[in-house]
């Protein structure tokens, strides 16, 4: 990620998700064993030797306490429930609700209520979001930091993003209301929110082990951002920039952003904020790795950027679509894989040849 040589680049083919998991066990994936350290068995390389982060777990960022899961309605093949996070969602009775608290799949969700409607409730939620609460870190954390300091992994912290988090607070659609309505209370909540993750995370900054921040802020639709490259430098910049600094001063060397979506008018933004790394860079929304190169030379580097409809369709037009990516992988800085979880279009077998192929681009074989 930062432009040198290394022997190898990190082999990250993607992740599964759990339909995709059931269809490759029905073709053949063992069901006693991990896919990826099954995956590179087949492949003939050392899956202890890949990259291993450490998530959200490691720092909770989250709100706390959260709010009782609870079903509050089921008819007509949906849930209506409350989630953790306050708010009232639908989803259909083909998961179960357990399907809100992580990506296991991809899941449609209709948004009935959130629990930020106004100032007052705001007030409520600030509650929550406690920097000092003792359950943000590991309560062993002093204790971990001789091991931690001596890794062979990389070690990241996972943050939400202030778009991010906003749009969980008030919902996505009246986010953008409020950034025309009521541009001072979006100020007033990112403003709060900005400061809460850098208290949170000064103690593991300050102890020198972090070497990734990784900032979730999914904020792009299929064809444009969903606010303009303008308002996301007055209502974002300032907090993206402080966090990388922040970063930067304990030590850390990838600052990493998250978007989903076509981002190519959001990453001067991103480059001017100091961030150094972004993905998924999804294909069928119209982003392409080779003219951000050409754009943006090594002044930001990419992770993932591989067409998942090309892996579902296998044989030539996969072959074609990492030729396609070769040239950016020989220029480096840029970890070549799915632009997105694998979807369960994509065959078991295809996924090997296709993680086979990837392996021998990326020097393992």
């Amino acid at each position: 990620m930062l432009f040198g040589s290394p022997d190898r680049i990190p082999f990250e083919p993607g992740k599964p998700r759990e339909k995709t998991l059931k269809r490759w066990r029905e073709e053949g994936l063992p069901a006693d064993v991990h896919w990826y350290d099954h995956l590179c068995g087949l492949i003939g390389i050392d899956a202890s030797m890949q990259i291993d982060p450490v998530g959200e777990g490691f720092i909770n960022f989250h709100m706390n306490p959260r709010f009782e899961e609870k079903v509050l309605e089921h008819k007509d093949g949906h849930y209506i429930l409350r989630d953790w996070m306050g708010n009232v969602v639908e989803i259909s009775d083909e998961y179960d609700y357990t399907y809100i608290r992580e990506p296991k799949d991809f899941v449609t969700r209709k948004w009935h209520s959130f629990p930020v409607t106004s100032h007052e409730d705001f007030e409520k939620m600030k509650l929550r979001y406690d920097p000092l609460d003792p359950t943000r870190y590991p309560a062993d954390f002093d204790n971990q930091l001789e091991n931690l300091r001596n890794r062979d992994f990389i070690l990241s912290l996972n943050i939400a993003g202030p778009f991010w988090q906003l749009r969980e607070w008030v919902g996505f659609e009246p986010l953008c209301m409020l950034f025309l309505e009521d541009p001072d209370f979006v100020h007033e909540m990112i403003v709060f929110y900005t400061d809460f993750v850098s208290c949170t995370m000064e103690r593991a900054l300050g102890a020198g082990i972090i070497d990734r921040i990784w900032v979730s802020e999914d904020m792009a639709f299929k064809e444009h951002s969903m606010i303009s490259a303008e308002m996301t430098r007055e209502f974002l910049l300032p907090s993206w920039s402080r966090w990388v600094n922040e970063a930067r001063n304990g030590g850390v060397r990838l600052y990493d952003i998250d978007s989903d979506g076509y981002i190519e008018e959001l990453i001067p933004v991103w480059i001017e904020a100091g961030f150094n790394v972004c993905d998924p860079l999804e294909v069928a929304a119209g982003n392409d790795i080779r003219k951000f190169r050409n754009m943006f030379g090594k002044q930001i580097a990419f992770r993932m950027g591989v067409d998942k409809r090309k892996m579902s369709r296998g044989g030539s037009e996969m072959e074609s679509e990492l030729k396609r990516l070769l040239p950016v992988i020989q220029d480096g800085g840029y970890i070549p894989g799915c632009d997105h979880g694998v979807p369960s279009d994509v065959s078991w077998k295809d996924f090997i040849d296709y993680s086979t192929r990837v392996a021998e681009m990326t020097g393992w074989i």
